[in-house]
């Protein structure tokens, strides 16, 4: 593949760990349907992981089921609480013994943040390794090897390139898959069981790069 279409490539899948980020936040169904993010991770999808596509695509029909506060209630109750939760949204809790928050790989996480230049926030009220902060490194990664690769630094691009294998194989890949079977154990609800589908199918096979970068294409569905 050449280096305008690895550029392609990147940016698109990169795009898709910032909007499925998005959706492990408290759901806005009107900001979803103004930012058309499910339309626009389908596309996304379409062109760099096929197999995930068409879970995102059922995503968005399934999410027009529900009211805001049908799918807050279901949100809190997979990742919130204040009861046990269903689907605990911390890689700590599957990487670790004991099942516990803020263990030995949240360290390591953070340690990844702190050597790719990124601290986090006072203010921040989440732990390190929850998932949406987790899809939203990877999308950071990912926006700094294109950086690179733009400026024709190829050493630096194969810096956060590495980075990112190391990140995902050490870390997403570890716990993302039970993480999605709590969720699709947990809940009843679809949208949030198409959601699990789709990331599950998207963090373990996106990462391997099709030599046919295809074009963006409206989905009909």
């Amino acid at each position: 593949m050449d280096l305008q279409k690895t550029i392609l490539h990147e940016r698109r899948r990169g795009d898709c760990y910032k909007l499925l980020a998005a959706c492990f936040y408290l759901p806005q169904k009107r900001l979803f349907a103004k930012e058309k993010l499910f339309k626009n991770l389908t596309m996304l999808l379409n062109s760099v992981c096929k197999d995930a596509g068409v879970f995102s695509a059922k995503m968005e029909e399934a999410i027009s089921k529900y009211s805001d506060e049908e799918l807050s209630v279901e949100y809190a109750s997979l990742f919130v609480g204040p009861f046990e939760l269903k689907a605990p949204p911390y890689g700590s809790v599957y990487i670790d013994r004991g099942k516990r928050v803020m263990s030995d790989s949240t360290i390591e996480v953070v340690k990844m943040y702190d050597q790719t230049g990124l601290t986090i926030n006072d203010d921040f009220k989440e732990l390190p390794d929850h998932i949406a902060i987790e899809l939203e490194f990877m999308y950071y990664l990912i926006h700094k090897e294109l950086e690179a690769l733009e400026r024709s630094e190829q050493d630096r691009g194969g810096y956060y390139k590495k980075t990112q294998e190391e990140f995902l194989n050490n870390f997403l890949i570890q716990w993302v898959p039970p993480f999605c079977e709590k969720i699709k154990a947990g809940t009843n609800n679809e949208f949030y069981r198409m959601l699990a589908s789709c990331l599950l199918n998207f963090v373990t096979k996106s990462h391997v790069m099709d030599q046919t970068t295809e074009p963006l294409k409206e989905n009909s569905a």
